[in-house]
């Protein structure tokens, strides 16, 4: 694949306020051109708005809704028989989205599944990879996790017969901080020893936009004998990921997020190759996770099939993963290097023209170094947080607030253009202002 050329790496001193260099930025940009393969919403009077919750869902790629058509017609024509007819036969639909979705978390694409949703595929995970024995049972988290992360990993220790407050070890930043540093992590994991099987972290923290260390983590964790993966539903699409280099255990995501392909999506999942013919390594079954040759013989023995597809339950959904073809197709065309480039001048320009336009108090709590942060900042607004939001959404500007004082915003790198990032920040600093 050939990437599209995209601006060169911007840095503070490069920035104007003035809105003509914003929109200088998104005409010398072909990546702005991407935008163009959205469907992009408007308001309740048909205004069009400035969308910045990619990070919550992201917009409609056009080209799902014809891929959609597609299948909707392949089902309407032939029925049963497009399992195994077409031009994209039912039966290994999946395996469609398989390269695209590897080459985005670098994994190998044997390493990668889409299949169920993220909470489910946590689930899977959690019943292969934490196997507590003897004083080895805990399981290191971090404080403040997305909520269904907590509930998944405590239902776990609970159907054991176990204790969350006990086996749950849940790391928080040091005081006065909102982000973590990669020691409170590893610390952590090292105080634990030998009492510790399982780390689970999200890769990039939803409330603040952090990406964590993952590489140092996993080392650690390893180094300390417990199993380290990751919930990746903020990261994918958005941050790098060498999930194999790295060599995590496993890792979920969603795809409804930066990966654009819509409410309830079909989900992913990564597991290691080194796992791939571990077949004494218990897991939960369906017969999607058969060895193909065998499934449609329907017989009672399980013969899982190697890689992660042997995590399978049962047929992929159909109609929620050709939207999110749409939009690898789109990801593969523009390419994650380049994306990354313009991600970081579109969140380095919004930290700039909020210094310029927003006044003392507001702070943003998201890292200062690029490298660790996606397409988010996190606003902090001490005192009407909430009520800042509402007059944004109300003048439309689409962004989202967080208990209890943050407003996020997420320019999304294949849809959000310098213009209306210069346009958020100058009208967020003239609502502060009064």
């Amino acid at each position: 694949m050939t990437a599209v050329p995209g601006l060169a790496p911007l840095s503070f001193r490069d920035f104007r306020p003035e809105e003509a260099y914003a929109r200088h930025l998104d005409d010398s940009d072909p990546l702005s051109a991407f935008r163009e393969n959205f469907e992009l919403p408007c308001d309740a009077s048909g205004r069009a708005v400035t969308y910045l919750v990619g990070n919550s869902l992201g917009p409609m790629p056009r080209r799902a809704r014809e891929l959609v058509m597609q299948e909707l017609d392949a089902w309407g024509g032939m029925a049963s028989e497009a399992r195994f007819r077409g031009e994209r036969p039912w039966y290994r639909y999946h395996e469609l989205v398989r390269e695209p979705l590897a080459r985005l978390v670098g994994a190998k694409p044997t390493e990668v599944v889409a299949m169920n949703g993220l909470t489910v595929n946590l689930h899977l995970m959690l019943a292969s990879f934490w196997r507590p024995q003897g004083r080895r049972t805990r399981i290191l988290m971090e404080a403040g996790a997305f909520p269904s992360d907590t509930y998944a990993i405590e239902s776990h220790v609970r159907v054991r017969g176990m204790d969350p407050s006990v086996e749950v070890v849940k790391v928080a930043p040091k005081p006065g901080q909102a982000c973590f540093d990669t020691e409170d992590f590893t610390r952590a994991i090292e105080a634990q020893g030998d009492r510790l099987a399982l780390v689970l972290l999200g890769g990039l923290n939803y409330f603040t936009g952090q990406v964590l260390d993952m590489p140092s983590i996993t080392a650690a964790a390893h180094r300390a004998g417990a199993m380290c993966g990751f919930d990746l539903a903020h990261a994918v699409g958005n941050a790098p990921l060498q999930l194999h280099q790295w060599d995590c255990d496993f890792a979920c995501w969603c795809s409804y997020k930066y990966l654009n392909a819509g409410a309830g999506s079909v989900a992913g999942c990564f597991v290691h190759e080194r796992f791939a013919d571990d077949l004494d390594r218990p897991r939960f079954t369906g017969w999607w996770g058969n060895d193909p040759q065998e499934r449609l013989r329907m017989l009672d023995t399980f013969v899982p099939v190697t890689g992660a597809d042997g995590w399978q339950l049962t047929n992929p959904p159909i109609l929620s993963t050709a939207p999110l073809k749409a939009s690898l197709e789109i990801f593969d065309q523009a390419t994650l290097p380049a994306l990354r480039r313009r991600s970081l001048a579109l969140t380095g320009y919004l930290e700039f023209m909020l210094r310029h336009a927003a006044p003392a108090g507001c702070s943003v709590i998201t890292p200062a170094d690029t490298g660790s942060r996606g397409a988010q900042l996190s606003i902090r607004i001490p005192g009407n947080a909430r009520a800042v939001a509402k007059a944004l959404h109300e003048q439309g500007f689409w962004c989202d607030f967080r208990e209890p004082d943050v407003v996020r915003a997420s320019p999304a790198p294949l849809f959000n253009r310098f213009a209306e990032v210069h346009a958020f920040a100058t009208t967020l600093g003239r609502i502060l202002k009064g």
